[in-house]
């Protein structure tokens, strides 16, 4: 299994309109075959903590069979349009990847 965790950092500018459809496209890439199962949010509201980042805007956990699996998530076309499509909206994005 690998878990494929993103987080986005939006420019302030966007308007609320283009954060409505950034997580549009966001929500597309549940569609990818490969992909078992995709959690997407925004930071909980729960205490802040020193170890918690809340300063992203959207976060997407992807979950895949193995490393092919996500191999082919990241040429899939619907993933290779939503980066083309939205990498202008966000200042950073950080992943972490997981394997178990």
């Amino acid at each position: 299994m690998l878990v494929h965790s993103v987080f986005f950092y939006l420019k302030p500018e966007l308007t609320a309109a283009d954060r409505a459809a950034f997580r549009a496209g966001v929500d597309s890439l549940r569609t990818i075959a490969s992909v078992d199962t995709a959690y997407i949010g925004a930071p909980a509201a729960v205490p802040p903590r020193p170890v918690v980042d809340a300063t992203y805007d959207v976060s997407i956990t992807a979950v895949f069979k193995d490393v092919a699996a996500h191999n082919a998530y990241q040429v899939d076309p619907v993933h290779v349009k939503f980066v083309e499509t939205y990498r202008s909206y966000w200042t950073r994005v950080q992943i972490y990847d997981a394997q178990d």
